[in-house]
C-alpha cells in the first residue's frame, strides 16, 4: 500500500503565503479588521487542502515522503507535479540507498517515477513536488476558488448552504483524472 506523508490536504502555509492567503481571503469577504486572522488562514488552509484534493495535484511546492511496496519494476509516484526526487531508502526502518542500487525519473507530465530492482521491503522515496512555489505564484483561478471556498466557509460556519458552484469552475481546468493507473516498461 502507498502512503504519502505532506501529500495532497495535508499542508502548512509559510508564514509568507499564509499572510498572502489571508489578505486574499479578506479581499474577497471584504473584511477589514484582523480579528479573525488565524480562523482564516485555518479556512484557507483547508480550502488549498481541498483543491488539492479536488485536481488531483499538489498546489504549493513542499517536500514528501512516499512509501512505495517493494517491487521490481517502475512504480510512479502517487503525487504530482514531482520537481525533485532527492533520496531513496528501503526497510523498516528506511536506510538509504546507494546511487547504483535504484533508478529515478521524472517524466514529461511530472510524474516521478522509481525503480529498485531486487531490494526487499518497502521504498522510502523522498521528493519535492507542487505547482508554484508560493501563493502569489499559483495560477490565478486557483488562488481566486481557493479565497472564494475560503470566504464561504468563513461566512457559512453552520455549514448550512453549498460551496459557489464557481470554486470548481475555477479548478476544473486544473484538474487530473486516471482511469487507470499508469504501468511502464
Amino acid at each position: 500500500m502507498t502512503s504519502v506523508a505532506g501529500g495532497p490536504g495535508q499542508l502548512t502555509l509559510s508564514p509568507a503565503d499564509r499572510a498572502a492567503a489571508i489578505a486574499a481571503v479578506k479581499a474577497q469577504a471584504r473584511i477589514e479588521t484582523g480579528y479573525d486572522d488565524a480562523l482564516i488562514a485555518a479556512f484557507a488552509e483547508t480550502a488549498i487542502g481541498l483543491a488539492e484534493q479536488f485536481t488531483g495535484r499538489a498546489l504549493i511546492v513542499r517536500t514528501m515522503t512516499a512509501t512505495l511496496p517493494a517491487g521490481e519494476g517502475w512504480q510512479a509516484l502517487p503525487v504530482a507535479p514531482v520537481r525533485a526526487i532527492t533520496a531513496v531508502a528501503a526497510g523498516v526502518p528506511p536506510v538509504a540507498l546507494a546511487a547504483e542500487a535504484f533508478t529515478v525519473d521524472i517524466d514529461a507530465r511530472a510524474t516521478g517515477w522509481v525503480r529498485a530492482a531486487g531490494i526487499a521491503g518497502p521504498l522510502s522515496v523522498t521528493f519535492e513536488a507542487g505547482l508554484a512555489s508560493g501563493w502569489a505564484a499559483l495560477p490565478p483561478a486557483l488562488a481566486q476558488g481557493v479565497a472564494l471556498l475560503a470566504a464561504h466557509l468563513m461566512d457559512d460556519r453552520t455549514g448550512a448552504t453549498p460551496p459557489p458552484a464557481a470554486v470548481t469552475a475555477l479548478w476544473r481546468p486544473f484538474r487530473v483524472m486516471a482511469l487507470a493507473t499508469e504501468v511502464r516498461a
